[in-house]
């Protein structure tokens, strides 16, 4: 195989590698709430886009999605129809006195 030849393949190799990882996390900006709001439900916990470069793992509301300390705690995210209420680890940072 000539040089040519093995640096184009290995170029189309890395922009089928990045169009692959790009469309393995859903995008909630071309979601609707609902749609948003149901995968999260029926697969406990979801990463999904949220923008150019942001992404997050939203869960639900009640069950063992999180690791101790962290609980859900609310969130908003871009959906196709507005900002979607949805629910993420976060630890509630807790204050007790000494």
């Amino acid at each position: 195989m000539s040089a040519r030849v093995l640096t184009l393949l290995t170029a189309m190799g890395i922009v089928l590698a990045a169009t692959s990882l790009a469309d393995a996390r859903p995008d909630s900006r071309s979601m609707g709430c609902a749609e948003i709001r149901a995968m999260i439900q029926s697969h406990r916990a979801v990463v999904l886009t949220t923008g150019r470069n942001t992404y997050d793992r939203y869960v639900r509301q009640f069950g063992n999605e999180c690791d101790w300390p962290e609980v859900p705690m609310s969130a908003y995210i871009p959906s196709r129809d507005g900002d979607c209420p949805v629910y993420r680890c976060q630890d509630p940072g807790l204050d007790f006195p000494d």
